[in-house]
């Protein structure tokens, strides 16, 4: 399993797709849309677009490996000439950082040609991959992307349109995800039944945008419709936009990691602001907590608002004791220990003015590894801190996520096999303490989630 300097759990990626139904070049929106949710990839970028107001053409594609502006600039951007289009910002996982599996996936076939960009993870891609190949005798499929996209093609050559051909391969499909499908004249979106994964719906004048977050359609001047529903496909067309509801399990599972660490805290996902959760799971901290101390803090940024919520709740004062170098650029694959030790340094220096000689209350979202909180806590002492009590804004990690994250095991997981007074010993904290799973559910409220990674009950499986 591969891990980021601050070793923290990541999502795949994130999705943007936009359509002018008044002809306006759509590229740099994309591309803006796509900045505003680089921090749930940072490996590679890509767009497609195409226009729908001339003869019907072909789909124009650029993708590469990086951030978004390392990819596209003016020049690159302004070649991408079309009112309809998708975007993506990926982060590695089992399918490695290569460019061949960068997005979004763009394909002719004998109908026509499509553009797809996916977050989440399809569960039984094995199986759907050994139909096509038997089907093709021919092409292997290298992620479940593309066998998402295959999947597609196959139904589309036995309906009559792009929508069609999207309904019937969801029957096939299990798992959880977001994804986009442009046609040249079409844009489709669909969320998992589950609505694992986060879809939102924005719209400004005649333009209709499909996005990860909620974030990414005001950073393009749009208002937020609403959230796309589980199980819900939105086709977008030169005549507007319509809903096609397919069959739900009744029991939606949201992703709970959005709200404790992946989404942007200025997103709302499912009716719920990402900052007020995490606010929310800090007072549910303080409400359990009885610890003295001397001043509250947080680890940048995640952590921010679950400390303001434990200051607010308990009384002790809330202090900024970190700053963090935000011009450190892409967060590349640390292999060493070594590396990563100098990555969390370059990023994060306490402020020791404010630490020493006190007792400090240190808030994080999760504990993964634990050899990054490790650093942060011998950071501390170094500043002179004298007691360090950690306390973690959701449940111990124990268990892996399908769903689309680089957690595909309990390997390196070290509250699996370890009780929180031995994590409290190895990180070198003086207490340590979890959100319970009461907490969790007083931080989201009455919205239903998926906790798999806490509690090991899954939403879903391959073979449901």
């Amino acid at each position: 399993m591969n891990y980021t300097e601050t070793d923290k759990i990541h999502e795949e990626c994130g999705v943007f797709g936009l359509f002018s139904l008044s002809g306006e070049q759509v590229a740099a929106d994309i591309c803006n849309g796509l900045i505003a949710l680089q921090h749930r990839g940072q490996e590679a970028a890509g767009i497609s677009v195409s226009d729908t107001t001339g003869p019907k053409g072909n789909i124009t594609t650029r993708k590469g490996p990086g951030l978004v502006s390392e990819v596209f600039d003016r020049d690159s951007l302004d070649e991408l000439k079309g009112n309809i289009g998708v975007g993506h910002v990926r982060y590695s996982t089992a399918g490695g950082s290569t460019v061949q599996n960068a997005q979004p996936i763009a394909m002719n076939y004998i109908k026509g040609s499509l553009a797809l960009v996916h977050n989440g993870h399809i569960l039984n891609a094995g199986d759907l991959k050994e139909k096509q190949m038997y089907r093709a005798q021919a092409h292997y499929t290298t992620s479940d992307s593309e066998v998402l996209a295959y999947e597609i093609i196959s139904e589309r050559t036995r309906t009559s349109s792009i929508e069609e051909a999207v309904c019937r391969a969801a029957a096939h499909i299990r798992g959880g995800y977001a994804c986009l499908i442009m046609s040249p004249r079409k844009l489709v979106g669909i969320r998992d039944p589950f609505g694992i994964k986060p879809l939102a719906l924005g719209k400004r004048g005649t333009t209709y945008i499909l996005a990860s977050e909620s974030a990414a359609i005001k950073a393009v001047g749009a208002t937020m419709i609403r959230d796309v529903n589980p199980g819900e496909i939105i086709v977008i067309t030169e005549s507007g936009i319509k809903s096609i509801s397919s069959p739900t399990p009744g029991a939606y599972a949201h992703c709970i990691f959005e709200y404790i660490y992946f989404a942007r805290e200025d997103s709302v996902i499912d009716g719920i602001e990402v900052y007020t959760a995490r606010f929310r799971a800090g007072q549910s901290l303080a409400r359990t907590d009885h610890i003295q101390a001397d001043l509250v803090t947080g680890v940048p940024d995640s952590g921010l608002a679950a400390a303001l919520g434990y200051a607010q709740e308990s009384g002790i004062k809330y202090a900024s004791v970190f700053h963090k170098n935000s011009y450190i650029g892409r967060s590349f694959i640390k292999p060493t220990d070594d590396e990563r030790r100098a990555a969390v340094h370059m990023k994060l220096s306490v402020l020791e003015s404010v630490v020493q000689g006190k007792s400090v209350i240190l808030i994080d979202d999760s504990i993964v590894r634990g050899t990054t909180m490790k650093q942060i806590v011998e950071m501390l002492h170094a500043a002179g801190a004298d007691r360090i009590h950690v306390r973690i804004s959701s449940p111990p990690f124990m268990y892996p996520c399908y769903y689309g994250t680089d957690v595909p095991s309990t390997q390196n997981l070290i509250a699996s096999d370890n009780a929180a007074e031995t994590v409290c010993r190895r990180i070198g904290a003086d207490s340590l303490r979890y959100l319970s799973m009461d907490g969790l559910r007083e931080m989201v409220g009455s919205l239903p989630f998926c906790a798999a990674c806490f509690d090991n009950h899954y939403p879903v499986t391959e073979n449901e």
